[in-house]
Parts: structure tokens; sequence; C-alpha cells
């Protein structure tokens, strides 16, 4: 989306001290978003599931009817063809489930939501006294594998739903996957999260540093600080892991406003749904701690995510579906042509985040 860069204005050079939003040029990137996304098939699965969180974000922050009657019909046509097998990939489709129960106080949309979660808590494989074993799809399955991507898929869901209904069996299992994961997956040292765990080999495999699954981690632990009860005793281990990896991220930020997919390498490419991720997880977080701590790194991810946005509003720049690589150039070489959900779904919920962020809209009033 060159067009809209010009529309921002970006001052003090490399280091930019504040970003003048437009409003309107961010529903317009929105707007196209959403549109260029229903233009894709999609089944009831993971690819689904971001995109279509993004949407509903989308629908959240701009009111826009449209975006929730799009969502509606094709919830609608997928209920009525007959869902697939479940996978703990594919409950990550729960998300729009609450999010049309939110605003539509339908039943039917609870009731396939509370199975999504009954699947988790009785039929997922677990391993290593309950963390979920990760399964991508119903081929593809990862034998006591622990994967940064479930903290989204089902981590996140569980934590949503058993909040809403008051399930604390729920709430607690996602809290559970959650510090499981930060276990098994945290760096001690550098604080960032590798991407997967065998438990098997007791080992984290290529324990490489991979930016989009670092935005899981990120964007679902900011969002979960603004559900969990600060009482809770999950809270503050939530809290501290966010923040010390949050204090690693902003460090390797490229000077262009993106991370690079292999965060510590700078000479893998800079990809785009990773860097919209991280930038909303600080967004969040920030509104989280009540402090714009990260402003001038969201800033400076404003102008780069919308220049990766072309006119018929494809995210550009994101890397294909990727399993744990075999080592670092393995994670190199994924793709990055092709449009993909995830892409759509995060672009979106950096954008929708943008519209209630406060601290960026104070200063963009700044004279």
């Amino acid at each position: 989306m060159q067009s809209k860069i010009s529309n921002f204005n970006v001052r003090g050079g490399t280091v930019l001290k504040y970003v003048t939003i437009n409003e309107t040029d961010i529903k317009q990137a929105i707007d196209q978003l959403v549109t260029r996304t229903f233009q894709m098939d999609m089944t009831w699965d993971w690819p689904a599931g971001v995109a279509f969180y993004g949407v509903g974000q989308a629908y959240l922050a701009t009111g826009e009817s449209k975006y929730l009657d799009q969502l509606q019909a094709w919830i609608d046509e997928q209920l009525e063809d007959g869902i697939p097998r479940l996978t703990v990939n594919a409950v990550s489709i729960g998300h729009t489930l609450l999010t049309l129960y939110d605003q539509t106080k339908s039943e039917r949309y609870l009731d396939i939501a509370v199975q999504m979660a009954e699947f988790l808590r009785t039929d997922a494989i677990r391993f290593a006294d309950g963390v979920f074993q990760h399964t991508v799809s119903q081929n593809y399955d990862f034998p006591q594998q622990a994967w940064v991507d479930t903290m989204f898929m089902a981590g996140y869901f569980l934590i949503r739903i058993g909040t809403l209904l008051e399930r604390n069996d729920w709430l607690e299992d996602g809290l559970l996957q959650y510090h499981a994961h930060e276990r098994f997956l945290q760096d001690r040292e550098t604080n960032l999260y590798v991407h997967g765990w065998d438990h098997i080999a007791q080992n984290n495999m290529s324990a490489v540093y991979w930016a989009r699954g670092n935005s899981w981690a990120a964007y679902t632990m900011s969002e979960a600080l603004h559900i969990v009860e600060v009482t809770h005793p999950s809270y503050m281990k939530m809290y501290d892991s966010l923040r010390d990896q949050l204090s690693s991220i902003v460090r390797l930020q490229s000077d262009h406003g993106l991370w690079h997919t292999v965060l510590n390498d700078p000479t893998s490419y800079e990809e785009t749904s990773g860097s919209a991720g991280l930038a909303a997880g600080l967004i969040r977080y920030n509104e989280a701690i009540g402090a714009p701590m990260y402003n001038k790194y969201i800033q400076k991810a404003v102008p780069a995510v919308l220049s990766k946005i072309s006119n018929n509003g494809t995210v550009l720049d994101v890397s294909a579906g990727t399993a744990v690589m075999k080592d670092a150039n393995g994670y190199k070489g994924v793709a990055n042509e092709r449009i993909q959900g995830w892409g759509q779904g995060l672009a979106l919920v950096f954008l929708s985040s943008l519209l209630k962020y406060k601290w960026l809209k104070d200063i963009s009033q700044t004279p």
C-alpha cells in the first residue's frame, strides 16, 4: 500500500518521534484487507482461524456491520456442510465463534465453541503433565512435541471461553498451556521463544527464534493480561514472561520497522505476519501496563506494515506454513510469495489495535 505511506507524517528521520495517524487511511487499509480475505477459499482450519480472528477484531474496532455479516455467512455455510474432525490448530476457529456469539447472542455459535473446549479437555493428545501435543491438521501430527503456535490456537481460546462462561477448568487449562509452553520454549538467556520442544528427545530441535512464533506468544500473553484477574497467581507469571520477551524483541526490530523471520539473523528476510503480530503485542502490552513504554517501536512498525499491503489488499512477504525446521536456513528458505490467511489476520489485528491505541493518537495530535 505504497500510496498510503505519503499520508503518514513520519518525523525525526530514522528515529521516529511520532507518526500522525489518519484513521481514514487505516480504515481503508482494513477494508481492503477484509475484502481480499473473503476472496480466499479456506476450510475449517487454522488459516481461517487466524484470518477471521483478524476480521473479528476489525469489526470490533470499526463497527462495520458488513464484516460481521461476512463472518456469520462463512461460519453458517461451514456448519451447514458439517465441520471436519477437530485438531488443536482447528480450534482457532473458536475465536470467531466467540465473537459471533458475543455480537449476536445466538446459542448456535456458543454450542460449537463449547464442543471445541470439550474436545481440548477430553480428546486432545497431551504429554508432560497436560501440555497439548501439537497437531497441525488431520494428516500431520508430531508425537510429544509442543509448538509455540498452540498458545494462540488453543491456549488463548480456552482462556477466552473459560472466562466468558465462568468455567474455571477451561481457564486453568488454558493457563496451564501458557505456563508449559513458557517452561519448554522460552530461552532464559535471550528471553525469546523457540519454535518447538521434542519431549521424546528432550530438546528444542533447531532452537530457532522464529518471528511469527514469538508473535503467537507475545500477542496472546498481552491479550491474556486484559482477561485474567491480576490477583490470579498466573497473572504475574505471564506478565514476567512477556515483559522479558518484549525487552528482547524491540532490540531486534530492523531499521525498516519490521522483524526478520529468524529474529536474531539480519540476513533472513523481513517477515510481515510475525512483525504485525509482534507490533500488536506491543500495543496491547502498553495498554495493559498503562504506559507508552514501546511507543517508538510501534510507530516505526506502522508505515512498515502498511507498505506491505498491496493495492488489492494482499499482505505481502508472509512466510508460508512453517514446521519446526531443521536449522535456521530452513526458516530462511520458507517461501513468502503467496497470500496467507495468517498474514491477512495478523495485519488486521495490528491495524485494528492501532485504531484503539491511546498514546499513538495522543502523540498524533501534537502540533
